[in-house]
């Protein structure tokens, strides 16, 4: 394997055997500057008899009529998270029939989903290309004891890759919480229901051929919304359920009480407000608990104090930010994913809750990602340093046990993005001289915002100034690393195999800018 490195100093393959090749990380907005007007490969075209029904005996006479052969590409979306049925359910069945060597290509892998890794051992998965892997699945690519290519991908980075052909999904499989008898889907009806279908709608579009897999099977047409027309959708097929809504939320969607959080969160919002950008026509993205959620409500104070409504919030929606919206603090909501039935609720009863598809999220190759309208993302972390780098991928012990997500995305397209974490956990601090693996480059990041103290990205000389005008706690950010340290001590450095790949992460322009490596 031929390794380079890339602006960051990190040493990233050159290529990988069975992916292609790729190149190093510039800079953020390098590609896109020199990307010009490319016109991206059509969608493929469905030409298709008259018909009136599309619904198919079962799941495996589906998967025989779609043309799907060993090392081909499948693709599902992660709506409905830890709930999620029919990630296991079409696995199971494909190797069942034998099936090897796919390429599993997930808008991510929830946290219940440890069958992947069974799945990986036995053959019937030979490369993964997703957002994040985590529990059993993190631990076995970590751990060596498989080789298979491995890819990780932000959601923008994700809808780009499939856009421009680096993905070539040839059978995407659906759960679909709505479904009519000629494939007309919704998120937001049924036992099932999840909210947005925003992942899902990017694979609709670009997909060889889409199997709809629905416990709610409708009467046609689909009403009130439809947001996967029947034009896309070659097959449905009627299971006993797609899986559970309520394991969608989880139980970080609540307001923390955690001192260090609140600390946190307190200080985030403190920050925003000093810069000045919580005005008329503010637009906002967070997380969905701990200290983001907890900055919502402080935020949300002062607006409502202050008689400021935004223009719009974005992003995965929690209920909070839901609920913001419904009491008229933005005039919309964009929602690439919804995260619990408070949220699916406001998508029905609000016509500017607005569902949209992962492309106009955050994809870097087209004329105005929405990431790129933000005013604010309050973003977590697992680790820091002292560049700015940010990890949201692996553990200080090297193990995969996260996701890229959105991150690297909001980060780039907001005009101030603070990453909150606090200043150790476990006793292990958050700040080091150098990430375990960096997912969201430092030049994107304004602020990192710990219970000790704010530390202001030197590229940002004016939001300094604010800060210190505004009496923050602001500190250098090695200095706050030394105070922490004398605290915790300086823990022992991994020492990485660079010739033993176990994943690739790419930026969301497709340059690799950073790579997973096996422990020595």
């Amino acid at each position: 394997m031929k390794n380079v490195t890339n602006s960051l100093n990190r040493i990233v393959p050159a290529e990988i055997a069975g992916v292609g090749s790729f190149a190093p990380y510039r800079s953020p907005f390098s590609t896109i500057a020199a990307l010009g007007g490319r016109m991206k490969p059509a969608s493929p075209i469905k030409a298709a008899v008259p018909s009136r029904d599309k619904v198919v005996p079962s799941l495996r006479a589906a998967i025989e009529r779609s043309g799907l052969c060993d090392g081909m590409t499948i693709s599902f979306h992660h709506h409905l998270r830890n709930g999620d049925a029919v990630i296991p359910m079409v696995l199971a069945e494909l190797e069942a029939m034998g099936f090897k060597n796919l390429t599993f290509a997930p808008s991510s892998i929830p946290d219940a989903h440890d069958c992947v890794a069974d799945y990986i051992k036995s053959g019937l998965i030979g490369k993964l290309y997703t957002s994040g892997v985590r529990g059993r699945l993190g631990k076995l690519l970590s751990s060596g004891e498989v080789d298979i290519p491995v890819v990780i991908r932000s959601h923008g980075g994700r809808a780009r890759a499939i856009e421009e052909g680096s993905i070539k999904i040839d059978v995407a499989f659906l759960a679909a919480p709505a479904c009519d008898c000629l494939g007309n889907i919704n998120g937001i009806c049924g036992p099932s229901a999840c909210g947005s279908l925003g992942y899902a709608i990017t694979d609709a579009r670009n997909a060889a051929h889409v199997i709809a897999v629905t416990d709610n099977l409708v009467e046609y047409p689909l009403s009130p919304k439809i947001s996967i027309p029947q034009y896309l959708v070659d097959q449905v097929v009627v299971v006993d359920s797609i899986g559970d809504p309520a394991k969608i939320a989880t139980g970080a969607a609540r307001i923390t009480r955690n001192p260090v959080d609140l600390r946190i969160a307190q200080d985030s919002f403190r920050l925003m407000k000093a810069a000045g950008i919580i005005e008329p026509g503010f637009s906002f993205q967070m997380g969905v608990g701990g200290a983001s959620l907890a900055a919502a409500v402080y935020l949300e104070e002062y607006m409502s104090e202050k008689g400021i409504v935004g223009s719009f919030g974005l992003g995965g929606v929690g209920g909070y930010l839901a609920a913001m919206h419904d009491k008229g603090m933005f005039r919309t909501v964009f929602d690439v994913q919804s995260f619990d039935a408070v949220v699916t609720k406001s998508m029905i009863a609000n016509p500017s809750h607005i569902e949209i598809d992962a492309s106009w999220y955050a994809n870097p190759f087209n004329a105005g990602a929405l990431v790129n309208n933000l005013d604010c993302v309050i973003l977590a972390a697992l680790e820091v340093d002292t560049d700015f780098n940010v990890n949201v991928l692996t553990g200080n012990d090297g193990v995969l046990r996260g996701a890229s997500g959105g991150h690297q995305d909001t980060a780039a397209g907001a005009k101030l993005s603070i990453i909150v974490c606090p200043s150790f956990r476990g006793g292990v601090p958050s700040i080091k001289d150098k990430v375990t693996t960096v997912t969201t480059p430092g030049e994107t990041v304004g602020a990192i915002v710990t219970e000790r103290g704010i530390c202001i990205n030197p590229r940002r000389p004016e939001l300094l100034e604010s800060a210190l005008k505004a009496k923050l706690p602001v500190m250098e950010i090695s200095a706050l690393k030394k105070e922490v340290e004398k605290l915790t001590g300086v823990p022992e450095p991994i020492e990485f195999d660079y010739y033993r790949l176990l994943a690739a992460v790419e930026y969301r322009d497709g340059t690799l800018i950073d790579g997973v490596y096996a422990a020595k």
